[in-house]
């Protein structure tokens, strides 16, 4: 059995894998890491191997742990991934990035790829179908644009991802929610149609904590898939042992 640790920058994920089968999945705050992995490690102690990617601040404590009680492996840039990175700072690559890029690569083979990873940022990661890492974009996720808002003006509310009920507000709250929800799955579909435009087939998959929100709203043909980073570090995983 595999533990798989997303360690991100307002959550942790993580998840119980068996060859490519994932038993249980796990979201907890970064403050109860170590307690919550060991809870894990206690319901599975079959389990003998780990993988972890970290965006967020490195959990010393958790890592050590984890070296110390299974067999870790910790993503970082000179592992082997599965396809050719073309991006031009390679070294500035968000490991999450060039995770769910490597998934794509194994999960959909011989295809032009894109993964829309909606949580506080929004990614986009695009591999061609010789396997090219080609880049994307990052832009503010859902949560991250009503923060804005609130913060850098004077008398905005704080307010909290919800379907507007029409394109035009009729109310401040009602204004800001079809500015940010109706702004986002504008550009989440206009990303998708230009990346469609210059290489035709493309599978395009959404993951992320707002992937469900979004999911029903968005014109384009996707796939949606809220565990794809975690079933990204098993694939990767496995491949990077097969080799």
């Amino acid at each position: 059995m595999l533990l798989t640790v997303d360690i991100g920058n307002t959550k942790i994920k993580a998840a119980v894998f068996e060859g490519t089968a994932l038993l249980e999945k796990f979201v907890f705050s970064s403050d109860d890491a170590l307690v919550e992995v060991k809870k894990i490690m206690q319901k599975f102690p079959a389990t003998h191997h780990s993988i972890t990617s970290v965006v967020g601040k490195d959990d010393h404590k958790l890592l050590l742990w984890l070296s110390e009680n299974t067999q870790l492996t910790a993503v970082n840039h000179n592992l082997g991934f599965p396809f050719i990175n073309k991006y031009a700072t390679p070294a500035t690559l968000g490991i999450d990035r060039m995770v769910l890029a490597a998934g794509a690569v194994l999960q959909y083979p011989n295809k032009h790829r894109l993964v829309i990873d909606a949580g506080t940022c929004i990614t986009y990661d695009f591999t061609d179908n010789n396997n090219n890492y080609l880049g994307g974009a990052i832009s503010p996720g859902l949560q991250l644009r009503y923060n804005a808002m609130h913060n850098f003006t004077a008398k905005l509310p704080l307010l909290y991802p919800q379907m507007p009920q029409s394109y035009v507000g009729n109310t401040t709250k009602e204004s800001m929610h079809s500015g940010v929800v109706n702004g986002l799955l504008h550009e989440v579909d206009g990303f998708v149609r230009q990346y469609e435009q210059q290489y035709q087939d493309v599978t395009v998959i959404l993951t992320g904590g707002d992937a469900e929100f979004l999911a029903k709203r968005l014109k384009n043909t996707i796939f949606a898939n809220s565990n794809f980073l975690l079933e990204s570090l098993n694939l990767l995983y496995l491949y990077t042992n097969q080799k």
